[in-house]
């Protein structure tokens, strides 16, 4: 939305977050590197098809380098937006 992209890259850039990829998601182009355009893939596969996710998804994002522990923290990072935007 108009408010929570500007809110969102402002917080990014006080956590010194490099600009060039708050620019690649704010502007929808690739990401800096492949391991993490991977991860932003395989989070809009899990948005978008509600959690169901193929093996060959779950592969690919283990083969960059990415293990259970970041697919939980993806989890964990969309349950908590889920919720401040519900309450």
């Amino acid at each position: 939305c108009h408010y929570c992209v500007p809110a969102h890259t402002a917080i990014a850039g006080m956590m010194k977050v490099d600009a060039s990829l708050s620019e690649a998601l704010r502007n929808r182009t690739a990401m800096p590197t492949e391991k993490l355009q991977v991860l932003h893939d395989f989070t809009l596969k899990v948005v978008r098809n509600r959690g169901h996710v193929t093996s060959d998804d779950l592969n690919t994002f283990y083969e960059a380098g990415y293990g259970e522990r970041q697919v939980l923290e993806i989890i964990l990072g969309l349950s908590q937006k889920v919720i401040s935007n519900y309450t």
